[in-house]
């Protein structure tokens, strides 16, 4: 056979591929639903602890009078160690405590052996370099009851304001992936609608901030006149955002 037959033979067959191919779907006027995403991670630059006095006593005044002592001095502490830190009591309590049962309760009076008095404090710093002095400062006189990083409020607002740029950068990507699909240039999409939320209500309502997981839990108190530095590793924060997109095509 020779070679004007052959590629007779072959651009014959290329013609009737192309004319067995499906003629492309028509897309003007295309409305397409497309999820996208975005995430964005930080280390943690705040940290919130939770320090703790606590006494128990037969003499109520007693007990609340160590407590208060306690808490102040405590106080003083941490300020000094930490004078940028902002400072929250968190609660303050004072409930009797009973001796075991040794025989049933409808014949026993229920008459209370002692008094327990617990006060809390919340201090949250961005300090993170000097956490370990202050809260060894702290555990001198007072317990630390817990402990989480999370980030500060600055530093959650630029953050958020790089997940809406990722999201929407993830939109135009997976757009321009669906006008490659289509044929289509990318530039005759225009973006209807754009719902941060992911919900598909289309509504302006922001999603509440979880709240930051502890980190550390700790339940001893310590009275202790010095204490060794503990170690912390503040970690880093993962923010997602979810968004839909409603694209029409010229």
């Amino acid at each position: 056979m020779s070679k004007l037959a052959v590629t007779a033979i072959l651009l014959a067959a290329t013609a009737a591929a192309r004319a067995a191919a499906p003629a492309p779907l028509p897309s003007s006027g295309m409305l397409i639903v497309l999820p996208a995403t975005g995430t964005v991670r930080q280390a943690n630059d705040q940290a919130s602890i939770t320090m703790t006095a606590e006494e128990t006593n037969k003499d109520k005044a007693l007990a609340q009078s160590r407590v208060n002592q306690k808490m102040k001095q405590g106080l003083a502490l941490l300020k000094q160690a930490d004078p940028q830190a902002s400072f929250k009591t968190e609660s303050y309590s004072t409930y009797p405590v009973y001796p075991e049962q040794t025989t049933p309760a409808s014949t026993q009076s229920r008459v209370p052996s002692g008094w327990r008095v617990t006060q809390s404090l919340r201090v949250t710093t961005t300090n993170l370099a000097g956490l370990p002095k202050t809260v060894a400062a702290g555990q001198g006189l007072l317990g630390l009851s817990s402990l989480y990083f999370s980030l500060s409020p600055a530093t959650a607002q630029k953050l958020d304001d790089e997940r809406i740029a990722a999201t929407y950068a993830n939109l135009n990507q997976r757009v321009r992936a669906v006008a490659a699909a289509m044929g289509r240039d990318p530039a005759d999409a225009v973006v209807e609608v754009m719902d941060f939320e992911g919900s598909g209500n289309y509504t302006d309502r922001a999603a509440p901030p979880a709240p930051p997981a502890p980190m550390m839990r700790a339940s001893s108190l310590s009275a202790a006149s010095a204490v060794e530095e503990p170690s912390f590793e503040p970690g880093e924060t993962t923010l997602n955002m979810r968004a839909v997109g409603k694209v029409r095509f010229k």
